[in-house]
């Protein structure tokens, strides 16, 4: 068993193609034991966005805090806003991008551990 605070946890930039201003954070992940799936939690600076990217695992994500969109392979963009859930498929092209020009954009992305 592990009980964290989110303010516990060390977050580090991420850096790697297509990134612009996103730390991220894992309160329960691999290293903790978790069998299947793991928290993440991104932090998206004012104007920064993930990578433009697919992979095979899904995402389940759950905003935070502030505002932002969910990006398809059209590049149609879905409003976030806090409180809202969102779901990428397998092998769905997507990116996480901060509308906001003053807030944060957080979410918690769950994904399977070996992901994480």
């Amino acid at each position: 068993m592990k009980v964290t605070s989110l303010d516990q946890v060390p977050s580090a930039a991420m850096a790697m193609a297509g990134v612009v201003g996103v730390a991220k954070q894992v309160p329960l992940g691999k290293e903790d034991g978790t069998p299947n799936f793991s928290f993440r939690v991104f932090t998206v600076e004012p104007g920064g966005h993930t990578p433009y990217h697919q992979h095979e695992s899904e995402h389940l994500n759950y905003v935070i805090a502030g505002e932002g969109a969910l990006v398809d392979a059209d590049g149609t963009q879905h409003p976030l806003k806090s409180g809202d859930f969102a779901f990428v498929n397998p092998n769905e092209k997507h990116q996480y991008r901060n509308t906001s020009s003053t807030q944060e954009f957080k979410m918690i992305c769950a994904v399977p551990s070996a992901y994480e």
